[in-house]
């Protein structure tokens, strides 16, 4: 994995609300292929570049 990459996480995916696989899929949403990032919830390094 990349460092501009951050991981999957249910937490963070758009579908999140209503996925069906939420929580559930075996390795914790590493590799979900429905994941999209919610982009209005920023990402580490866009919080940093912002300070």
């Amino acid at each position: 994995m990349s460092e501009n990459r951050q991981p999957q996480r249910c937490v963070i995916c758009a579908w999140r609300g209503e996925c069906q696989k939420r929580f559930c899929v075996p390795d914790g949403g590493q590799h979900c292929p429905d994941f999209t990032r919610d982009i209005t919830i920023k990402a580490p390094q866009e919080e940093q570049q912002k300070k």
